[in-house]
């Protein structure tokens, strides 16, 4: 990640206007809430005193929604372009697109967008077919939360799922590290304080964050960390079927399981029921990623929502509404990833800890 520079810092904040992220902060609401009615969007479900507080703090900072220019000299221009490695065979992308032509259209915007399969060569000749209108704006997209090197362009850009480390470039990523904080709390507000974790692919970013979400979580309740209820996984179902199976060997077998998929929480579950323990009588179980499947098993999967249609709005947000800075140091957009209650998750059995 990027460091801030000290002394430069204070200087520059002192003269950039305010941004839509200064109002939201002012008015103690969402940037999606200070978007929604400084665009007097029509059915949003807001209250007067919150449409006041977000207008009052507009006001009071002196902010106003600007529309983007493109360096190119697109003036006016009311198309974003919406660039991802892949739609069809992942519901990721799909999802985030469906965010960013929800809040394009209310807007009256319109989102044209391109696929480059993780193809460099595709990727570059996708890009300038999408360059050859004039865009008011260019969303890149991806699959997996990690750092990018997108392709050069004169074109306002926000990254979505991604980002670059020197914070040169907008991005709207999920909030990882507060997403497994919240999945464990969850689970030792349930009463369970020997809990597993079956940790995602291994040397990508939201692995990482969600086990230090995980961490925290057990520091803040005196819960000492042991490195015996960490199993390595790959979001699939194998590997979170093969983690239950080393986890209940263990001579203190964990009482709740926090899978960082909800692909290996079905392993999860499927191993557990071969060993004749019922979830969450005998264990319980969290996901993440609220995958349409997590609401047909049996029990129906609590688990975390991946908030990629949130994120896609966001995203177009950033364009629309003008919060990328003239210069230098851009803001990232952390999205909360809020738990989904179902019937996965209950009490230890009297004489568990």
């Amino acid at each position: 990640m990027g460091n801030d520079r000290g002394g430069g810092e204070t200087e520059g904040r002192a003269a950039r206007p305010p941004t839509m992220m200064d109002v939201a902060a002012a008015a103690g609401v969402s940037q999606t809430t200070v978007s929604l009615v400084l665009n007097d969007t029509v059915g949003a479900r807001l209250s007067q005193d919150t449409r006041m507080r977000v207008r009052e703090a507009a006001r009071t900072l002196g902010y106003t929604l600007s529309r983007p220019q493109s360096a190119t000299g697109h003036a006016g221009s009311t198309v974003l372009g919406f660039l991802a490695e892949e739609i069809s065979t992942d519901p990721w992308c799909a999802i985030q697109l469906e965010g960013v032509r929800q809040r394009a259209w209310e807007s009256g915007f319109t989102v044209v967008a391109g696929v480059s399969h993780g193809d460099p060569d595709l990727e570059a000749a996708t890009l300038a077919s999408l360059s050859r209108q004039p865009l008011a704006g260019l969303i890149y997209a991806t699959i997996v939360t990690r750092r990018v090197c997108p392709p050069a362009t004169r074109v306002p850009t926000v990254l979505l799922n991604c980002f670059v480390p020197d914070h040169s470039l907008v991005s709207v990523v999920p909030a990882e590290l507060l997403g497994g904080y919240a999945a464990t709390l969850r689970l030792i507000r349930a009463g369970h304080r020997r809990i597993g974790h079956i940790a995602g692919q291994a040397g990508v970013d939201p692995t990482r964050d969600r086990l230090r979400g995980y961490q925290r979580a057990l520091a803040e309740h005196d819960i000492l960390f042991d490195r015996d209820l960490v199993r390595p996984g790959n979001w699939e179902p194998p590997t979170g079927y093969q983690a239950i199976h080393a986890l209940m060997a263990l001579p203190e077998p964990p009482t709740a399981i926090f899978a960082s998929s909800d692909m290996m929480a079905m392993g999860a579950y499927e191993a557990l029921r071969e060993l004749g323990m019922r979830v969450p009588h005998d264990v319980s179980v969290i996901g993440y990623d609220d995958r349409e499947i997590a609401q047909f098993l049996r029990p129906g999967l609590t688990t975390l929502l991946l908030p990629h249609h949130e994120m896609g709005m966001q995203a177009a947000a950033a364009l629309i509404d003008g919060q990328l800075r003239p210069s230098g140091r851009q803001p990232q957009i952390k999205v909360e990833c809020p738990v989904v209650e179902r019937d996965s998750v209950g009490p230890p059995r009297r004489g568990q800890r």
